[in-house]
């Protein structure tokens, strides 16, 4: 039987390793699919002419749109990342009757909609299980192994470069600055972390866990997005003292108002499993009505485990080349049809318990004053803490943990705590959640 031809768009990290993985473990993956898989036409502007692998390609060029014009390629395989000429590529290889693998969340995460309605009128399927979470297969256990549940949350961290930084902070005490740019030595960072440290990374794939988790489609303009930027050295020695650590999460929960779908740093206790992953790893954390709560754990990015997954899903195709679309694993999880139109709740309809710093003065019925706006928005104190003034200082650290409340009082409240004369500054907030199974 002839071999599945493969066209790949990009050499860089994740091309690089796919190629290494794909032709080390032919034999295996052979085995697996059932039929031999060729790289027959590649694409790329700059390669390692050492990479491992490369003389197994059957041709290398620099037209990306030569390769999804090419009449021998059956998969098209989008590594170059970003938007534009992604989307236009896709598009153009879906058009031609080519099934498609892509790691690119930021795609799938905008575009994902048109995308998936163009492939299901061509019969042909596009996989993306690298695009979240590198080599973890969440989507596939989202997909396929908890279809019998109602998914009632996720929480994960979902980028490596903010939980990098984050533990740096909390095991050495180090300021957010110098530990960005050790991140970006180390290649954990690019050049401009904004993706990263902003949210807007993990706001992508938690896009796209939301629409599998809960059968909506695809909203990524809907997604809070806080970054870890204002996360100074002390909150994270502060919380520690609490009993909790700071990770930036991604959430979403399925509430009887709609949707929740946020990213944002979050304290968690710290016996939470969730709370123990350091460095650049990646855990997600899903409840499931039936299952319970079930924890993925391992590599979200790197090139020889994001080339696992988008192998897995080059193996699935191979799979599905002779499957009738009609019998296919829907591509969001949910029959095309049978999509909620649930809405996404804004984040001021979210309820969430809050860590609060306030720069306060240290003179009697400071915190009275704080106490009572809190309290005429309804939001009770489950913990407090006054810190001890620094030599010649006038205000002091004000540690405040409060019960369950809506963001929008938690709004109104804080920005009546920012109008007192004794308040110095912005008051410092943190979203606390539980993340009891």
């Amino acid at each position: 039987m002839e071999p599945i031809k493969i066209g790949l768009l990009g050499l860089g990290t994740v091309g690089g390793g796919t190629v290494q993985v794909l032709t080390r473990n032919l034999a295996e993956i052979t085995r697996r699919a059932g039929r031999s898989l060729q790289i027959a036409h590649a694409a790329a502007r700059d390669y390692d002419p050492n990479l491992p692998g490369l003389d197994q390609i059957g041709r290398i060029g620099k037209d990306a749109f030569a390769v999804v014009e090419d009449p021998q390629v059956h998969i098209v395989v989008e590594l170059i990342g970003g938007y534009s000429p992604a989307r236009e590529l896709v598009l153009r290889a879906i058009e031609n009757g080519k099934h498609v693998v892509t790691a690119n969340k930021a795609l799938i995460a905008l575009h994902g909609n048109e995308i998936f309605a163009a492939a299901r009128e061509k019969g042909v399927v596009v996989a993306f299980e690298a695009a979240v979470a590198g080599g973890i297969p969440l989507i596939k256990a989202l997909r396929e192994g908890l279809a019998a549940n109602h998914i009632q949350w996720i929480a994960g961290i979902i980028n490596g470069t903010g939980n990098f930084i984050l533990s740096e902070m909390r095991d050495r005490g180090r300021d957010f600055e110098e530990v960005l740019a050790e991140a970006q030595a180390l290649g954990y960072a690019e050049a401009d972390p904004t993706f990263d440290v902003e949210g807007i990374d993990a706001a992508h794939k938690l896009t796209i866990l939301g629409s599998l988790a809960f059968g909506i489609p695809l909203q990524f303009q809907k997604t809070f997005t806080e970054g870890i930027g204002k996360i100074q050295s002390q909150d994270v020695a502060y919380a520690a003292e609490l009993g909790y650590r700071i990770k930036h999460l991604g959430i979403a929960r399925r509430t009887e108002r709609g949707i929740e779908l946020r990213v944002h740093p979050t304290l968690i206790p710290q016996r939470r499993l969730l709370a123990n992953v350091d460095g650049v790893m990646n855990a997600v954390l899903v409840q499931g009505d039936a299952v319970g709560p079930t924890l993925y754990y391992g590599a979200g990015a790197g090139a020889l485990p994001t080339a696992s997954a988008v192998v897995a899903d080059i193996v699935d195709v191979a799979r599905v080349l002779t499957t009738d679309a009609e019998n296919r694993v829907p591509h969001l999880a949910f029959q095309p049809d049978e999509l909620a139109d649930l809405p996404v709740l804004p984040m001021e309809a979210v309820e969430t318990a809050y860590y609060l710093r306030i720069s306060a003065l240290d003179r009697p019925g400071v915190m009275a004053e704080i106490a009572g706006i809190l309290g005429a928005e309804g939001i009770s104190i489950e913990a407090i803490q006054q810190k001890e003034p620094q030599a010649g200082e006038s205000h002091v650290p004000l540690i405040l943990l409060t019960h369950r409340v809506l963001e929008a009082k938690m709004n109104r409240a804080i920005q009546d705590i920012e109008a007192l004369g004794s308040v110095r500054g912005s008051v410092v907030r943190i979203r606390m959640e539980p993340l009891a199974g």
